[in-house]
């Protein structure tokens, strides 16, 4: 016979399966697999001297110039030259006997064209005497699957055994294969294709069916026929997910994430990529970092995601929290080991993620757990041995308490803000809430999400849930009958029940406040009203009604910072807060001393410090720094902001305070608030809000004409105040005593 070794072969490409055929060949015997071991592998063994396993994983067998079945090789000393080792399915499924005189082709799988994206296998026992009753977890059998057989070549019809356990070996037959067209990077995978043959990977999906009149018992979402799931599938609908208003934080993470993962390690090694090991996602509470994290590990075709709560890992003993670490990573270091570059991927979601990976050395205690934490978890995402199926997925309310090293590249190096969503964010994400009631029509056609949507500003996901929970609760209340010591539900009300506007508007009144931003309670209670008792008041709205204006449209000046000052009382607090209602940002935080009574000086600067960076989490924000001359640490705040969109608003009776400590110019509008100093706007404050008869204006006007006068409007409401519950004709002689007395009218 005249040997041509096949590892000389010509290797060419080709989509087509009856092409794949090279002109080389050789001539061999058919014989036994050398071991039961490697008979349940499903390779055909051959000699060492006929083949190089480098370059050739795959043959073609042909039993007649017209018959040919596709096996992946391996070598074995224990298989003599010009022969080929077949197990007895492999036999079976080929009609090979033995000593059968067969030509043997190399044959190169595409891995661009020919990945099996879903293979569906029929099972039953390989001995039907030792059946089993108990049944068979598919999702287990899929993971083992995958790890016997990734980069294997299957065909359809071909017939396998396959160990499941020691004592358990199954009769695998391939029903169909479904392969994923990998052809173009840049646009993504190309529809799935049914096939012949593929080349089976770890991320393929492994679809069980139990044979006809078979007794093994099959459970798991792995059986019976499924849609198969790409890594990531830029058409999914997340509105089925419940996640609404995060459209574009969710189109970053997949670009950044698992675009790369979605094309076979030959095309990431061609052309450079990097794998992110580690998302952090960050933000206020009950935005949805956790809702998200958990469905892209339910949507994602990986692993089975393991979620843990940060405080979990940690334990008094030593070592063992390390240990915790340790093991969540251990799965994927042994698969990483077996199958290298084509192992799947493994996600790790850390919930709280702050509670175990605080910046080293900011936490007391002889035992130091916290920081060998992290340094165990720093070591198993980037350490000596690093792991390239990982995804590690964080979430915290708190990123500045976690260590720097954990934030870099390689780590956790993806930072995704989940903030609050805007309007549009808010219609889908009442949209999802309501779905289920809308389609059983229980909502009004009164009711308008956009209104709603527009009433909700700086509502989170999780507050507008409460929301609707909140209309639902109320309605509640009317199904329930209470009589004869009996409480029982009236399943009348619950069919003609639904929720209309009013019933969200009362939630939104009474039930359900956003816990960020926009402070109505507070801002309402500090605003009683502007009186506009002359051009001195108007002039100022008309200052701030420029400045909101320039921090909304201004690319150049975001940062607004604008100073009213004048003497106490003359109401640059109610004109700071009417302003601020002007503006109608969804961020109004007023940062006052009387709102930090009790706290000592570390408290005051962490509170406002605290508001500078809520407001940096709103597309537009509005402070108001009441007496600014009396908060401490608030210097380095202002000077440090840059480039947001943000009106800061600040108030002082102390201007030469500002300029010793360095803030005034800081300030470059700067807007006086007069005092009352004729009778003419004296008149005007009192005719505006109505305080005396008509008799009585006239009275005061005749005594306070062509007298100076300077009185700040707060101490002028305040004395109207103490003398309108007097008798009528000892009003204005009081309120003119007053005056002389406490506001600078002359006698």
């Amino acid at each position: 016979m005249n040997k041509v070794s096949l590892h000389k072969n010509k290797l060419p490409g080709g989509k087509c399966y009856r092409n794949k055929a090279v002109t080389t060949s050789n001539k061999m015997k058919a014989t036994k697999c050398p071991t039961d071991e490697l008979s349940i592998t499903n390779f055909v063994m051959m000699s060492p001297e006929d083949i190089d396993p480098e370059k050739v994983q795959h043959v073609e067998v042909y039993t007649s110039p017209h018959r040919k079945f596709l096996f992946s090789v391996k070598t074995h000393p224990g298989i003599t030259p010009d022969t080929i080792g077949f197990n007895l399915m492999q036999r079976k499924w080929a009609g090979i006997s033995l000593n059968q005189n067969l030509d043997v082709r190399s044959f190169q799988l595409d891995k661009r064209t020919q990945c099996i994206g879903t293979i569906q296998l029929e099972v039953d026992f390989l001995q039907k005497k030792i059946a089993s009753p108990e049944p068979f977890d598919s999702d287990k059998m899929a993971h083992e699957f995958l790890m016997q057989f990734s980069n294997q070549a299957f065909t359809v019809g071909q017939i396998l055994a396959f160990a499941f356990t020691e004592k358990r070996t199954l009769a695998i037959k391939v029903l169909s294969i479904e392969v994923m067209d990998l052809t173009d990077i840049k646009t993504g995978p190309g529809k799935p294709q049914m096939s012949q043959i593929g080349l089976l990977t770890p991320n393929s999906t492994v679809v069980f069916d139990k044979a006809e009149n078979s007794s093994l018992m099959l459970t798991g979402k792995s059986k019976g026929k499924q849609q198969h799931q790409l890594i990531f599938n830029p058409d999914w609908d997340f509105s089925k997910l419940g996640i609404g208003g995060l459209d574009e934080k969710i189109s970053v993470i997949f670009r950044r994430a698992f675009q790369s993962r979605l094309f076979s390690p030959e095309d990431v090694e061609e052309q450079g990529f990097k794998h992110v090991k580690g998302i952090l996602l960050f933000g206020p509470p009950g935005t949805g970092k956790t809702l998200m994290a958990r469905q892209i590990g339910k949507m994602l075709n990986a692993r089975e995601p393991k979620i843990v709560n940060g405080p979990q890992i940690l334990n008094k003993y030593v070592g063992e929290s390390e240990a915790n670490i340790r093991n969540l990573f251990a799965d994927a270091e042994d698969e990483e080991k077996r199958c290298g570059p084509m192992s799947g991927l493994h996600i790790i979601i850390f919930d709280e993620i702050d509670a175990i990976c605080k910046t080293r050395g900011s936490v007391g205690g002889n035992t130091g757990v916290h920081d060998t934490v992290v340094n165990q978890l720093l070591a198993k995402m980037d350490g000596v041995e690093q792991l390239n199926n990982i995804l590690v997925i964080g979430m915290t309310n708190r990123k500045d308490m976690i260590d720097e090293a954990l934030l870099r590249p390689g780590r956790l190096e993806l930072h995704v803000e989940i903030g609050l969503p805007d309007e549009s964010g808010r219609v889908q994400i009442l949209n999802i809430h309501t779905a289920t009631m809308r389609k059983n029509n229980k909502l009004d056609s009164d009711v308008d999400i956009q209104e709603i949507a527009a009433l909700t500003k700086n509502f989170s996901g999780a507050e507008i849930e409460g929301l609707v929970k909140a209309v639902q609760s109320k309605a509640m209340n009317g199904f329930i009958k209470i009589s004869n010591n009996k409480v029982e539900v009236d399943p009348d009300a619950v069919k003609k029940w639904k929720a209309y506007r009013a019933d969200f508007v009362h939630a939104l009144e009474h039930d359900i406040k956003p816990a960020f931003g926009n402070s109505n309670d507070e801002v309402e209670y500090m605003s009683n009203g502007i009186i506009k008792w002359g051009m001195p008041v108007n002039r100022v709205l008309e200052v701030g009604d420029m400045l909101i204006a320039e921090a909304q449209s201004s690319d150049r000046t975001p940062l607004v910072k604008f100073l009213l000052e004048g003497s106490v009382g003359s109401g640059k607090t109610a004109l700071a807060v009417q302003i601020a209602k002007n503006a109608d940002f969804p961020f109004i935080k007023i940062c006052s001393t009387r709102n930090m009574i009790g706290f000592h000086e570390s408290a005051k600067c962490q509170s406002i410090k605290k508001i500078f960076d809520d407001a940096y989490k709103s597309p537009l924000s509005c402070i108001i720094l009441d007496d600014i001359e009396r908060l401490l640490g608030i210097k380095s705040q202002i000077i440090s902001l840059q480039g947001h969109m943000l009106l800061i608003i600040a108030t002082t009776s102390w201007k030469d305070a500002l300029q010793e400590i360095g803030i005034l110019n800081v300030f470059r509008t700067k807007v006086h608030v007069s005092s009352i100093t004729s009778s003419e706007h004296l008149i005007n404050v009192v005719e505006n809000i109505d305080a005396f008869t008509s008799n009585e204006v006239e009275q005061l006007k005749k005594n306070t004409t062509g007298k100076s006068l300077c009185i700040g409007i707060k101490d002028l409401l305040e004395l109207i105040r103490r003398v309108k519950p007097m008798e009528e004709n000892q009003r204005i002689v009081k309120f003119l005593c007053l005056l002389e007395e406490e506001g600078g009218l002359e006698p």
